[in-house]
């Protein structure tokens, strides 16, 4: 692929880079290679006017349907601030020869990290004992230590994992070290697999696990994998883990299973909903443990998404695009 377009000519718009870059990264590698205008947000009827006459685009949670892309014939290139790219309508852009770009796997480490952060939360409890003693509870013990809540560990416990994608095969790993035990339910071969992770069916991995973790991608056939039938073969007293993505889970029926106590506890950094709803049913369990969507935010994972969203469009404009998802 050749481009006659220079730097000078090329023209580049970020639709919604705050969350990407919310001040603490830089945007100049960026504007090295042609005319860049960031903008923090971008409502969708403000898309056709901010892109007119961009022939790059840059994106993260914008929808860019088919209905805009047919407005747009001098858009060229359309970069994914993220890994999944459900955002653009790939076969519209496909259809008018328009690159589709994303950036894999830069998240695994601090997606990884999260998922056992909202695990250690769940069963060591470090925040709850951390404020008990601020308020004086630990200082007001008869003993020398304190606790009100079961403590277990992880070692000895199983792991499910659904998915073996880069963060699913790190999160495996992390428990192996932990003295788990793993199984996984994933498309790989069994022979594939890394010493330690055992292959099951899913009703299989749903009545094996502890701990059952999804790290898998959002399609209709994994749409609600989480409902009230599947939540009933697993483990009463079981935890579930979600950093992959909301809509794999139906709420209502994880908030049944909290407040009925077949469910341990709901670890989640995603929600069908973003942002959720105030009177989500989640919210009103305490063992639903929820976080904002942050596992990719960590700075290092934000530098290597921002450098390589930049790489693409440099590769792209040397004619030799990397990372294409519209093939």
């Amino acid at each position: 692929m050749e481009t006659k377009l220079n730097n000078h000519q090329i023209k580049i718009v970020v639709l919604d880079g705050k969350t990407t870059n919310p001040g603490d990264l830089s945007w100049d590698r960026l504007k090295e290679l042609g005319q860049v205008t960031v903008y923090d947000h971008t409502t969708p009827d403000q898309v056709l006017e901010r892109v007119a006459d961009a022939q790059v685009v840059l994106l993260n949670k914008t929808p860019f349907g088919a209905d805009k892309i047919a407005q747009l014939p001098q858009l060229k290139y359309i970069g994914v601030l993220a890994t999944g790219y459900n955002t653009v309508n790939l076969e519209a852009a496909k259809r008018q020869g328009i690159v589709v770009c994303n950036v894999p796997a830069y998240s695994t480490f601090s997606v990884a990290q999260m998922a056992f952060a909202i695990i250690f939360a769940i069963v060591n409890r470090v925040e709850h004992y951390a404020e008990e003693t601020r308020r004086g509870r630990w200082s007001e013990s008869n003993d020398f230590c304190f606790w009100d809540t079961p403590l277990s560990e992880l070692a000895g416990k199983t792991m499910g994992i659904v998915g073996l994608g880069n963060i699913g095969s790190k999160v495996a790993c992390i428990a192996r070290d932990f003295g788990m035990e793993v199984y996984a339910y994933t498309s790989k071969n069994s022979v594939d697999l890394p010493v330690g992770i055992q292959k099951t069916t899913l009703k299989g991995l749903f009545s094996v696990s502890d701990i059952l973790s999804l790290h898998c991608p959002l399609n209709d056939q994994t749409r609600g994998m989480i409902n009230e039938e599947s939540l009933k073969l697993m483990k009463k007293g079981s935890i579930l883990i979600n950093t992959a993505r909301g809509p794999l889970v139906d709420e209502q029926a994880v908030a049944d299973a909290l407040a009925d106590g077949h469910l341990k506890a709901y670890g989640a950094d995603v929600m069908s909903k973003e942002p959720p709803k105030k009177d989500n049913p989640l919210f009103e369990q305490p063992n639903a443990f929820i976080t904002p969507h942050i596992a990719w935010a960590t700075k290092e994972a934000r530098t290597r998404l921002l450098d390589t969203a930049i790489e693409n469009v440099k590769a792209f404009i040397n004619g030799m695009p990397q990372n294409v998802v519209s093939k």
